[in-house]
């Protein structure tokens, strides 16, 4: 008899890394050996997930809050027309709104699209908001793969 479960499975390529392994503790947009990783999705719409893999999650003194966001510009260096497409809210449960504070886990997905209210957000990347007592952070990677 076959496990059930119920997670997709996605391939990606690793050219749609958005985010390597390490720690973050202060905001910051997301970065692939230590450069800034801004995706150009080319001048259509696009429609897709982040995989995000959480490796470690500090919540210790109760306010902690992480929101990982997959923005998008209409500018290839994210100086303007910036545009929060998606995100998730995560850390302590006292500022996540959820019943558990946030822990290791697999496969949060993040969907979102390039297009909102007829405007095309060509570049993507990801971006980590950091508020609360932070030492250690958040470790996570990030994944983009097409809709399925």
């Amino acid at each position: 008899m076959a496990l059930q479960r119920n997670q997709k499975d996605a391939t990606f390529d690793y050219l749609l890394r958005m985010k390597d392994d390490g720690a973050i503790a202060a905001s910051a947009a997301a970065e692939v050996s230590s450069v800034a990783k801004i995706l150009d999705m080319g001048a259509q719409r696009f429609d897709g997930r982040v995989l995000v893999d959480i490796t470690a999650c500090e919540v210790a003194d109760g306010d902690e809050e992480y929101r990982i966001m997959v923005q998008g510009s209409t500018s290839s260096t994210f100086a303007s027309g910036v545009w929060n497409l998606g995100a998730l809210q995560l850390g302590d449960s006292t500022v996540s709104q959820e019943t558990v504070d946030t822990a290791a886990t697999r496969h949060q997905e993040i969907a979102f699209t390039n297009e909102v209210n007829g405007t095309l957000y060509r570049y993507i990347r990801v971006y980590t908001f950091v508020a609360g007592t932070v030492a250690t952070g958040i470790n996570y990677t990030a994944n983009l793969v097409q809709k399925a």
